[in-house]
């Protein structure tokens, strides 16, 4: 007896995307969702559906990448031609305020080291400044909280002592 389940029934699963089910492909060949599982044990959809999927986002992941990358050449060249404009301006004086040429120049390189990773003047922070200011934080938790417990002692005794006996 000839399977009314297709050759490319698995092409028709994986092409379903999110919702792909069994019971979706059994109704658009007529079938039972048994045979369609059947089938799919047989001929491992789960395991190739994985693989796949893996593949794609190893894809997707290397597009990614590239992207990124040039993205960051093109930010790079376009930070040396800045400096570049801003020392030939600071050697021609093009600049009105030969300060400008300096800002432009420091603005520039801040955002050349920013796209290699290294740190800013916004993004550095002293380890002794985060331990300083948590510090404090727990000190002040901890006193409000003590405080807290205290009036709330004075508060149960208080009551005790006034409530009729």
């Amino acid at each position: 007896m000839a399977s009314k389940i297709p050759p490319d029934a698995f092409e028709c699963y994986v092409a379903m995307g999110a919702k792909r089910s069994y019971e979706s492909v059994a109704q658009k060949y007529g079938v039972s969702k048994r045979s369609v599982v059947k089938r799919a044990t047989r001929e491992g959809w789960q395991r190739r559906v994985a693989e796949i999927e893996a593949r794609a986002q190893e894809r997707a992941t290397e597009r990614a990448v590239d992207t990124l990358e040039e993205v960051k050449t093109r930010h790079l060249k376009a930070f040396k031609a800045v400096q570049l404009k801003a020392l030939e301006s600071l050697r021609a004086l093009f600049f009105k305020d030969p300060m400008d040429a300096v800002r432009a120049m420091d603005i520039a390189a801040r955002h050349e080291l920013l796209a290699f990773g290294e740190p800013s003047e916004r993004t550095a922070v002293a380890v002794e400044d985060v331990i300083r200011r948590e510090y404090e934080r727990w000190m002040v938790s901890g006193a409000e909280s003590k405080a807290k417990e205290s009036a709330e002692v004075e508060d149960e005794a208080q009551r005790s002592l006034d409530a009729p006996e």
